[in-house]
């Protein structure tokens, strides 16, 4: 199901960095987020839902553009 929020996200396991678009074109690296959290990520039915409870507020992140 598409996002209302979330445009697309991509995952790097070697860094542990979340990098998020969003529907605004804002994106956003979180910064040592673990694997699971990012399979958590996927099965979430509302992605920006997850955002809210599980990333925002829980690790570090930087503006990318």
């Amino acid at each position: 199901m598409p996002s209302s929020v979330v445009a697309y996200y991509h995952y790097s396991p070697a860094r542990k960095v979340l990098r998020v678009t969003y529907t605004s074109g804002k994106v956003y690296d979180y910064l040592q987020v673990p694997a699971t959290v990012y399979e958590a990520l996927k099965a979430a039915i509302s992605k920006g839902t997850f955002l809210n409870q599980y990333i925002k507020g829980h690790y570090n992140y930087k503006l990318i553009n």
